[in-house]
């Protein structure tokens, strides 16, 4: 007689009030490794549960985590838990992992991307006045952040260069509406070559 594999518990069933409804998208976003999407979050549900209903309860359950030590966020690729800011001098102390530090010339090429994409490595060299390092596009895009869209229509077909929902993600972002506007970054910075 063969061991037979055990069968996966069976769902319980959902009376389906709000509560509960939000105690389950708690336990499945808390233990995600990345965002989900509201077509993941309906997944959970059997997609019996309506898209607008679903983001209500999201709002709702933003709301009652609002005073935590975690934060309920909408980034581009869906919802997330993440660790408000504030608190995290006190994890860093458990995990003293540095950060990977990038050079100006990446962070000024990836900014160039972010805000003016898409763009070509010779866009991106005109408004640098210098040109850009292989290594610096591939920085970018081994990151996640960065990827090739498409190719310029003109003589050698430049590839096209824009951010990611990873790039969102990572800066807690839903859109690219929400960067900054430049003015806010550097009073002083010249936009007139930036605007040619």
């Amino acid at each position: 007689m063969n061991a037979a594999t055990p069968d996966p518990a069976p769902t319980p069933e959902l009376s389906g009030t709000p509560g509960e409804l939000k105690r389950v998208l708690e336990a499945v976003l808390l233990s995600a490794k990345e965002p989900l999407s509201l077509g993941e979050l309906r997944k959970v549900f059997d997609n019996r549960i309506a898209a607008d209903v679903l983001r209500v309860l999201l709002d709702e359950l933003r709301a009652e985590w609002d005073a935590r030590s975690l934060e309920l966020l909408q980034v581009a690729s869906g919802w997330r838990f993440r660790t408000r800011a504030e608190f995290m001098p006190y994890l860093e102390r458990l995990n003293p992992e540095k950060p990977p530090r990038y050079s100006r010339a990446v962070l000024e090429t990836l900014a160039i991307i972010a805000y003016r994409q898409p763009v070509t490595r010779g866009d991106i060299e005109d408004i640098r006045g210098v040109t850009v390092a292989t290594q610096v596009i591939r920085v970018l895009e081994e990151r996640g952040w960065v990827d090739v869209v498409g190719h310029r229509d003109t003589p050698g077909r430049p590839a096209l260069l824009a951010t990611t929902r990873k790039f969102l993600d990572d800066l807690g972002l839903r859109s690219l509406a929400e960067l900054p506007a430049l003015e806010h970054i550097n009073p002083t910075l010249d936009l007139n070559d930036a605007d040619k």
